[in-house]
């Protein structure tokens, strides 16, 4: 087996029909993400300013059986990504023909990993359970076989949770209304899409300093990732808690859209148009909660949690999946089991777990 730089159309083509290959006649995977793929292969996009992306094909006796790209970015320079890895099961050491090509391609960076798409907001993880589920809209489905080629890696794992609305609405309606300590929550101005993108930029920069693979964004780069989804998204789905006038932090959430979709399919015109006439979708996902610094011994998460709550039960959402979080990211992980115990009572594991594979070069 070689692994082959793609340098033509026939070869990127042949990049983009790997996961009809691999999923063919698995009915729980989506192809939503593969638009986002097409984004950071194709280019040119601001990433494209500070990375490279290199597109590769796995060949085994003349046939296509995987692919990869491999990723640089300046803006995380110890590392080697690997990103789109999708491959047949049984081949023998992708992992091996990807490292050193990896450091052949990039031989002063000192780590390598596997499972980081460019940039934590462009997608991260393999799936490593619940493989007989369709995915949440934003979170991988990858093949239950794949952890395995990654053995002699270390693993960073990650967990999402789940839960029904009745207790969260529950306890919404027991709270007190009207002013939490100044704190006040707005939706995001579509209008203004730019600028409102450049505030969550702002927040976002200077609340993840800390997470692990994290790296500084461009306003830019984050339009280029919510413009393509401008249809799909509504003001609603980003909020921002202010306090005289001056931010605080964000939540953004979205509807479930991987629920308008059949196996192996993206979304197209015909299912923008299902759920803008009649929305089908029953479950959204808690996408991320960012806090400034500042704003961390505020009651803004709880303000952002109150006034989330009626906007998804209006839309008549029965069940809600949150986090995507580092399993070392203990302060995260605990403020979410807060307020999931406190509107059920009762003590909550996580749902699903995804991998990211880390070694050295």
């Amino acid at each position: 087996m070689k692994l082959l730089r793609v340098t033509n159309r026939k070869e990127l083509w042949q990049f983009y029909n790997v996961p009809a290959i691999v999923y063919k006649g698995n009915t729980c995977h989506r192809a939503t993400e593969e638009s986002l793929t097409r984004l950071l292969v194709n280019g040119p996009t601001e990433f494209h300013q500070h990375a490279s992306v290199m597109p590769y094909i796995f060949i085994e006796a003349d046939q296509v059986v995987g692919r990869c790209a491999i990723i640089y970015d300046k803006m995380l320079p110890e590392y080697v990504q690997i990103a789109f890895f999708e491959a047949m099961p049984n081949l023998p050491d992708p992992c091996g023909l990807i490292m050193a090509e990896a450091h052949k391609s990039h031989p002063a960076a000192s780590k390598i990993v596997f499972g980081i798409n460019g940039h934590l907001n462009y997608g991260a993880g393999f799936l490593l359970d619940h493989f007989d589920l369709p995915p949440m809209f934003g979170l991988p489905y990858t093949a239950d076989y794949y952890p395995a080629y990654f053995s002699s890696l270390t693993l960073r794992s990650m967990v999402s949770f789940r839960y029904g609305m009745d207790g969260f609405e529950e306890w919404g309606a027991k709270q007190p209304p009207g002013d939490i300590d100044g704190i006040t929550v707005r939706t995001m101005d579509m209008s203004r899409l730019r600028e409102e993108v450049e505030l969550y930029t702002y927040i976002d920069n200077n609340s993840f300093t800390d997470t692990t693979y994290w790296s500084a964004r461009q306003p830019i780069e984050n339009y280029e990732l919510f413009h393509p989804f401008r249809h799909l998204l509504k003001g609603e789905n980003l909020l921002f808690a202010e306090r005289d006038g001056k931010p605080l932090g964000f939540l953004l959430w979205y509807p479930n859209f991987n629920e308008l979709v059949g196996s192996g399919n993206d979304i197209g015109l015909p299912e923008l148009l299902h759920f803008r006439i009649a929305n089908p979708i029953k479950t959204y996902r808690f996408t991320e909660i960012a806090l400034l610094p500042e704003a961390r011994c505020t009651r803004a998460v709880y303000a952002m949690i109150r006034y989330l709550i009626p906007l998804v039960k209006k839309h008549g959402y029965t069940h809600g999946e949150g986090g995507f979080i580092f399993e070392e990211n203990t302060a995260s992980i605990n403020m979410t089991r807060k307020f999931i115990e406190r509107a059920f009572g009762t003590k909550y594991e996580p749902y699903r777990r995804f991998g990211i594979f880390e070694g050295s070069l």
